[in-house]
């Protein structure tokens, strides 16, 4: 009965399959390094570029920093630890409220201040209160020693894009750092850059056209499918950089700013708090979408509570 309304939201994602996501206990994959690494930022000049489906140049009047990948478990599993620590958050049962359904779920949890409301139609009232950050769930990659209190990344995921985490579990996570998430602007100008061909902005991070081996999506025939079957898995951050893996050859499908996974593998929290409504949006598909899905201008939208084994993010500053 609790995952029902997160069912319900998840209908709302244009996911490639019905079928649940892959167990994370079913299949061990083996640990691979592509190489890049997770605690690099990239720098995004000030300047107008094309945004959205129709190309309208937008201008970004400041210059400013996004991560080069995803979030990674084992980054995670250190804030959680840091933030355990200090009283930042917390372990445990915490209610989640969604319109007139109210639950409870176990996992990891902090304050949120609360937002306005003003009650306009398929607006929820979003209070001040305690938030679930990260769902215990299955599909959660990390473990918890309650002797010790630490969490620990899965050592063959500690590289993968960190998962089964809230909008408030990822704001909370820039917001510890000092960093924020991206608002849906900069997500687009990192993703695409400015280059213009025939007046068109490109589609997807690497030009104009996608091919098997750009990205992680549904059935797209990575390392991962071969194991895990046509829905796949996570694919380590930054996997998709020209290296060959056990005979899998990759593509180089960095964004023009030099940035991984900007399609594909899992979709990212973005920052916009739109008015009067209590959306959240994602961008960048993933590993459940099918290639349409991962073109740099679309996105899709669920509420702050949602959490998924194909939702992850990065930061901004």
């Amino acid at each position: 009965m609790k995952r029902t309304s997160f069912i319900l939201i998840l209908l709302t994602l244009t996911l490639a399959a019905c079928a649940p996501a892959p167990s994370v206990g079913a299949i061990t994959p083996p640990y691979v390094d592509p190489g890049i690494d997770p605690e690099s930022w990239a720098v995004v000049p000030a300047g107008e570029f094309p945004y959205g489906q129709h190309d309208h140049m937008t201008p970004v009047d400041y210059e400013y920093e996004i991560m080069v990948t995803d979030v990674t478990n084992e980054q995670y599993a250190r804030f959680l630890n840091a933030s355990l620590a200090d009283g930042t958050i917390r372990i445990g049962e915490v209610e989640i409220e969604i319109g007139e359904k109210v639950w409870t779920e176990e996992g990891a949890y902090g304050f949120y201040p609360g937002e306005p409301f003003h009650g306009y139609e398929h607006e929820e009232e979003i209070k001040a209160g305690d938030k679930l950050y990260v769902s215990f769930e299955e599909g959660l990659r990390l473990t918890f020693d309650e002797q010790s209190k630490t969490f620990t990344a899965i050592p063959e995921y500690g590289n993968h894009p960190m998962t089964m985490v809230t909008w408030f579990g990822a704001n909370a996570y820039c917001q510890y750092y000092d960093w924020r998430l991206p608002t849906e602007i900069e997500w687009e100008k990192a993703g695409r850059g400015t280059e213009l061909v025939n007046g068109y902005g490109l589609p997807f991070p690497w030009g104009e056209h996608i091919e098997r081996n750009n990205a992680n999506y549904y059935s797209s025939s990575d390392l991962f499918e071969k194991m895990f079957g046509k829905l796949g898995n996570t694919t380590p951050v930054g996997f998709y950089n020209g290296r060959t893996y056990d005979g899998y050859v990759t593509l180089d499908s960095a964004s023009p700013y030099g940035l991984y996974d900007m399609a594909g593998n899992v979709w990212q929290w973005t920052g916009d708090d739109y008015p009067d409504q209590h959306y959240r949006m994602l961008r960048g598909g993933s590993f459940y979408t099918y290639a349409v899905d991962l073109r740099v201008w679309k996105n899709n939208s669920a509420g702050p509570q949602f959490y998924s084994p194909a939702v992850g993010f990065r930061c901004t500053r």
